[in-house]
């Protein structure tokens, strides 16, 4: 599925929260994961959980209100196993995310590459476990921290959204949530909790990172659907309202693009 595809016969509204994916999993990369590898000696653990946190809040007043900005597979995903997004419209973004993140890490590493003696090999803000965690996480252990933690941040966007967007205030304790993923994330894995952040620094990395990124991009996908499922559980009466208006803002989608086309 290429450019072309995705955009064809597509409402405005589609094609600018492909727009706003594809921007906001960029700039979620290249500033937050830039913050770990250009400024981390001098910031820290706090200063780049901050950075994560504050970014992904300003990401959600820019974006919120037209793609709900999730910039993350693993949130596109738990909004699939809601009910609130066809799988179209999740491959889409999943699409937009990765390709966001591939082009905000490419951007990163030129950047860094003007820094003398800053080392990306084996490094370049990638996640792992055993050797690869501050802590010698083993990777049992890293399965179920990157799973909870995804967990955390899934169901925070289910509980506070209006079926995709984020309106109001409800960009704050996502971001909250996030930075606080990150105070505990940072010293297990690195934080993944997103696959295309994941994968992406990844790329750029070398052999050391890519041999680990697979438990990074399974453990947050089990995460979203296990906070999907106890979302439901949870909020059964609200799930159930916002399945419905997701599916008659889908009917009257597919049948403003009937009408034009015809």
């Amino acid at each position: 599925m290429d450019m072309r595809t995705i955009t064809e016969n597509r409402t405005p509204e589609d094609q600018r929260a492909f727009v706003c994916e594809f921007l906001g999993t960029l700039v979620l990369v290249f500033f937050a994961v830039g913050a770990a590898v250009l400024s981390g000696q001098y910031i820290g653990t706090l200063g780049i959980a901050l950075a994560f946190g504050l970014i992904l809040l300003a990401i959600a007043y820019a974006f919120g209100p037209i793609s709900g900005s999730h910039v993350n597979p693993a949130v596109t995903l738990g909004m699939l196993a809601a009910r609130r997004i066809t799988v179209r419209t999740a491959v889409e973004y999943w699409i937009a995310q990765f390709l966001g993140a591939i082009v905000g890490a490419a951007l990163l590493l030129l950047v860094a590459k003007q820094v003398p003696g800053l080392q990306t090999h084996g490094a370049f803000g990638t996640n792992g476990y055993g050797y690869r965690s501050a802590v010698g996480i083993n990777i049992f252990g890293s399965f179920v921290a990157e799973l909870i933690m995804t967990f955390l941040l899934v169901f925070m966007y289910l509980a506070v959204t209006h079926r995709i967007a984020l309106i109001g205030f409800a960009g704050l304790p996502i971001g909250m949530a996030y930075a606080v993923i990150h105070l505990v994330g940072i010293p297990l894995t690195g934080t993944g909790v997103n696959p295309a952040r994941s994968l992406a620094p990844a790329l750029f990395a070398g052999s050391p990172p890519l041999t680990q990124v697979w438990l990074f991009l399974v453990a947050p996908l089990v995460g979203a659907v296990l906070a999907a499922l106890v979302h439901e559980v949870t909020h059964p009466a609200l799930a159930a309202i916002r399945a419905a208006r997701a599916s008659a803002a889908e009917a009257e989608t597919a049948a403003r693009a009937v009408g034009q086309e015809g």
